[in-house]
């Protein structure tokens, strides 16, 4: 594709979004590219601020509505303030997160209406989806046992039966959208994971 392009990391909590999301901005950067690294929820000021509200342990009675809410809140904001902006500069974007952890996690694993969480979060949007979407695909007592290090926080504290559903909903998505996802066995060392991440861009977006 011709211009900058926004490229999106998913997958569960522990997956390693954040270690490939940062190398590949390395690695663009190293190309000479221009690039925004980035992250959903918590990529501005106001959004650090909802993202301690939505991780806080303490908040347990915290509604599935307003916890959706609250994310395309974060969503429009960055929207606003990193998103567009970056690509208005010719800069490629690159998130750790994006629209789709919240169809796949408050649409698939709280079970609110599909239609509904996309349409808000289109909105939130502007209708700016990702040009292409990283699944990285581990399974869920793998990606729990990289976490067990420290403190699990209010998501990362969810049942084998909501990642499960979480984890679907990622697989159905990038199977019905086989031309923007790219889905990669994230089980392995970081390096190789990395030099598919690159390799896939390459691929797919021609740079």
């Amino acid at each position: 594709m011709t211009g900058p392009f926004y490229v999106a990391f998913e997958g569960i909590e522990g997956c390693g979004k954040s270690t490939q999301s940062l190398a590949l901005a390395e690695a663009l950067r190293a190309d000479g590219a221009a690039v925004t690294l980035t992250r959903e929820t918590g990529g501005t000021q106001i959004g650090a601020r909802i993202r301690e509200v939505l991780h806080d342990t303490a908040n347990t009675h915290l509604d599935p509505v307003a916890e959706a809410l609250l994310i395309a809140g974060d969503r429009a904001q960055h929207r606003a303030e990193v998103l567009m902006p970056a690509l208005a500069r010719g800069e490629h974007v690159v998130s750790d997160r994006s629209v789709y952890s919240t169809i796949a996690y408050q649409g698939h694993g709280r079970r609110l209406p599909l239609d509904t969480v996309r349409a808000v979060n289109d909105w939130a949007l502007d209708s700016r989806w990702p040009d292409l979407v990283v699944l990285l695909d581990v399974s869920h007592d793998s990606a729990m046992s990289r976490l067990a290090h420290r403190a699990l926080d209010r998501f990362e504290r969810e049942d084998d039966a909501f990642f499960r559903r979480v984890r679907d909903g990622f697989h159905t998505m990038a199977s019905a959208d086989p031309a923007h996802w790219v889905v990669l066995d994230a089980s392995g060392d970081p390096e190789s994971i990395a030099g598919a991440v690159r390799r896939a861009v390459r691929e797919r977006l021609g740079i």
